[in-house]
């Protein structure tokens, strides 16, 4: 499955997971080479300490609307957005560049 930028037409993560287990919510890119994406439900706030890379950070709300990014978020920091929005998206760094993505857009899940 890939996250795909519907606005633009570009392709925003080509692998990614829907972080559903208490496991994946609590290591979230820790566990991993950083080169797969990660899809939260309900979160207020991530941290990045422990990696080894930065990371791009992408929150969306309940429709896929893009509300906030972040590039490159340095390994060893908290990052915290409105609760209201429904998910956030953990990405390798340099996605949200190569994806053209902006606040605004809409993203989808294509299989």
């Amino acid at each position: 499955m890939k996250i795909v930028n519907f606005t633009k037409s570009t392709v925003v993560g080509s692998d990614f997971k829907l972080a559903s287990s208490l496991q994946d919510k609590l290591l979230g890119l820790l566990s991993k080479d950083n080169s797969r994406c990660l899809l939260f439900k309900t979160r207020f706030g991530i941290h990045t300490f422990f990696l080894k890379e930065p990371i791009d950070i992408i929150v969306l709300d309940r429709s896929f609307k893009v509300v906030k990014v972040s590039t490159s978020v340095a390994p060893n920091r908290l990052f915290f957005w409105n609760p209201l929005n429904q998910f956030v998206l953990e990405l390798p760094q340099k996605n949200i560049n190569l994806s053209q993505t902006e606040v605004g857009d809409i993203l989808k899940i294509q299989l």
